[in-house]
């Protein structure tokens, strides 16, 4: 659906006011880890591929695509036959390979393209979180795919964990091999050379040289690097294809082999720098993809046998979709040979957790490997694993491969060596099982699942389809892990607020000594208002404390003052140390006289457009401009776009006496379809003065009229209405208030 109005998640002001919503970060300090028993703990690198196949590397039988150091590294370490993706796209995967939770309980079930959730939240932990508490340095250098394109909110990599990002955070700019621009940390850093299309400097070969600068400048401690390079996803984009010019391929062909060689390459660069400095003795790599083959761009995976002897591409749920390569390497710490147990990628979370010394959440679908990878056979084993597809998006080998089911919400389940899949004909999940397709494969006797057994073994396809319904939570509360804070909506100067923070142990194992700390800007005062320690924190306990804090009288206004919470404790595995902060926003000057909401600053803005876009989003419209609004064909000059949900705070100060507006689903959504309903609530100081019946463009929209006398702050907040957001475009229009 076209729109022109780009939404805000947790968006900042003009003004400088962050989101009030805390998320984790960087500590100031932080723990050194003690030593492993043979030594320094290992640093620790995960290679993340884009749609590599599992046949399309030497070591898993490709014939016509060069790469030869990733064979090496098989050869000298442990090759995975069964390793799995968590999902059959990019971010699903990915969101499940960083939080070790299967897509029937992560918060990114789906592509942002398919319209599903596309970002992390702040109750997710990463892999990177959870070593970074034991002094990690951490990086993830490549693609993130996830999210919002904007610093500052919960599904930014700063904000899980990692203290150095550089590449791509959006999903679609990721598919750019000569962009004009790359994240680093916070910031968008041009590439100029690549302005207005050039292609003068390849984006991979940016994402390669910082990723071995990063490794030599830890060499001296424990990392953790996540390097995500692009390659090889569509388009086949690359400088170089002279390794295969003599053969009568496509051009897009020729760049996709091309990429994989360079990926193959890449790796090798990594290891080699690993020995140059010495640590290679030091280091255990995981090297891997995201999900199957793809089709994209001119590819033909078919002339590669991409997938090898397995059914599936890129979006299907069978094994070529799902199943992927996945080489662990450490001399020393790695055991030579091969493996056929059943590893998904949720169990990167807890393996590299176990591997660095570092407790983990026990609420997370993994399990560790790292027993396995140090030669012991008696690594734990899954009970089953589990797969759901929301895709949107099509390519023909893979809606062939579906039956033509290819946009179909579908699951999938491997036991032992049974497989279920199954379709529903309609998007969604809530569908009774008898109106799901299912299929049912033995996948010792038929790894190409070329036969369906449903029909010969119906009890065991219902054992699997009831393993598929009780995989699936929404939402799946999560057992709280790390710091939290939560920080006040307002910090008005000179006066006293109270900020909490906890110190969660998601972990099995007791902790002790545990505290909490909290630091405030230069000039605050800072006072305890409880116990902030505690000599022992039990496996699922929590440590709660308080503080009174008071910005001085003369603290600027409009502007957001960081608070950072550090909770540190003795884990079994040793020292370790959590920290999350927050923002107190000192507010604007309240209005002087009547005055339109859309020419008054805001505190907080979240998915609101016109405007509340400055500096944070498109930037199209003009501080002041208050957009027009339209209700049945009546203008009205002056209001504020939302969508649902939306929240947008406002500082009266105490200075206004009414508040009026027009608030419905406006003629801009209406024309695209008749669907959207919303319901508008009116807060004044977290008090709700009004709801509005439900909002449809048919109804009209709802007048507002209330006296907001001593309010301090006025929230504005629309929500869905019948769990379709699409259409769900709401605009205040002519919202003003009155200062006298």
């Amino acid at each position: 659906m076209s729109s022109r109005r780009t939404f805000l998640a947790g968006s900042t002001a003009a003004l400088g006011l962050a989101a009030t919503a805390a998320h984790a970060a960087p500590s100031v300090t932080a723990p050194q880890p003690a030593a492993a028993a043979g030594g320094r703990l290992p640093n620790l690198v995960v290679v993340l591929a884009d749609d590599l196949g599992y046949g399309e590397l030497g070591a898993y039988g490709q014939k016509l695509i060069a790469t030869p150091r990733l064979d090496r590294l098989a050869a000298e370490g442990l090759r995975f036959t069964d390793a799995y993706s968590t999902a059959a796209v990019c971010a699903p995967s990915r969101g499940s390979l960083l939080t070790g939770l299967h897509t029937g309980h992560a918060t990114v079930r789906a592509n942002p393209s398919s319209g599903g959730q596309g970002s992390l939240t702040a109750t997710d932990t990463t892999f990177a979180q959870v070593l970074r508490a034991r002094g990690y340095r951490t990086a993830v250098i490549g693609k993130w795919g996830f999210g919002p394109e904007a610093a500052g909110q919960d599904s930014h990599p700063a904000a899980r964990g990692f203290e150095e990002f550089y590449g791509y955070i959006d999903h679609s700019h990721a598919h750019q091999y000569y962009p004009e621009y790359l994240w680093h940390n916070d910031v968008k850093e041009p590439i100029p050379a690549n302005a207005g299309g050039a292609k003068a400097v390849y984006a991979p070969e940016l994402l390669e040289r910082r990723a071995l600068e990063f490794i030599g400048e830890h060499a001296a401690e424990p990392f953790l690097l996540l390097l995500t390079p692009n390659v090889p996803h569509a388009p086949s984009d690359i400088p170089d294809t002279s390794a295969y010019a003599d053969r009568s391929w496509t051009a897009a062909n020729k760049g996709h082999a091309a990429q994989v060689s360079w990926f193959d390459a890449l790796v090798g660069k990594v290891v080699d720098r690993l020995r140059a400095l010495g640590l290679e003795q030091d280091t255990v790599l995981l090297v891997t993809s995201d999900n199957g083959p793809h089709e994209e761009g001119g590819v033909n995976p078919d002339l590669f046998d991409a997938n090898g002897p397995l059914r599936g591409y890129k979006r299907n749920l069978y094994e070529g979709g799902v199943r992927v390569p996945l080489i662990a390497w450490g001399p020393g710490r790695v055991r030579q040979g091969t493996s056929d147990r059943p590893t998904p990628l949720t169990d990167v979370l807890p393996t590299l957790a176990e591997l660095g010394g570092a407790p983990a959440p026990t609420d997370v679908d993994g399990l560790s490997a790292a027993p396995l990878l140090a030669g012991s056979p008696d690594s734990a084993r899954h009970g089953h694993l589990y797969w759901f597809r929301d895709e949107l998006g099509v390519t023909s080998r893979a809606n062939a491969q579906d039956a033509k089911r290819g946009t179909w919400l579908a699951e999938a389940v491997r036991r032992e060596n049974w497989k279920a899949v199954r379709f529903a004909p309609e998007r969604d999940h809530a569908l009774p099982d008898a109106k799901w397709q299912v299929e049912l494969y033995d996948l010792a006797a038929d790894p190409g699942e070329a036969r369906d057994l449903a029909g010969t073994y119906p009890a065991r396809a219902a054992e699997l389809v009831a393993l598929m319904r009780s995989s699936w939570k929404d939402p799946y509360p999560r057992v709280p892990f790390g710091v939290r804070l939560s920080p006040p909506a307002l910090a008005v100067p000179g006066e006293a607020f109270t900020v909490t923070a906890t110190l969660d142990n998601g972990s099995s194992r007791p902790w002790t000594s545990a505290a909490l700390a909290l630091r405030a800007p230069a000039g605050w005062t800072v006072a305890p208002a409880s116990p902030a320690a505690a000599e022992q924190l039990a496996a699922g306990g929590r440590l709660t404390a308080s503080w009174q804090v008071t910005p001085p009288a003369n603290a600027a206004p409009a502007t957001a003052w960081p608070l950072t919470a550090e909770g540190t404790a003795t884990a079994p595995q040793g020292p370790v140390r959590y920290a999350a902060t927050g923002t107190a926003a000192t507010p604007p000057p309240a209005p002087t006289r009547d005055s339109y909401l859309s020419d008054l600053a805001w505190i907080s803005a979240a998915n609101g457009w016109g405007p509340v876009e400055r500096d944070t989003s498109n930037g199209k419209n003009a501080a002041g401009d208050g957009t027009p609004i339209s209700f049945g064909g009546t203008v009205y000059a002056k209001g504020l776009g939302v969508h649902a949900p939306s929240d947008i705070a406002y500082h009266l100060g105490g200075a206004a006496v009414r508040f009026t507006s027009l608030v419905g689903i406006d003629d801009f959504s209406a024309k695209q379809s008749t669907a959207g309903a919303t319901r508008a609530r009116v807060y004044g100081d977290g008090r709700l003065l009004l709801t509005t019946p439900v909002l449809t463009a048919a109804g009209g929209p709802a007048a507002v009229d209330l006296d907001v006398r001593g309010v301090r702050v006025l929230r504005l907040v629309v929500e869905d209405a019948n769990d379709r957001t699409s259409f769900d475009h709401t605009s205040w229009a002519l919202a003003r208030v009155t200062v006298s």
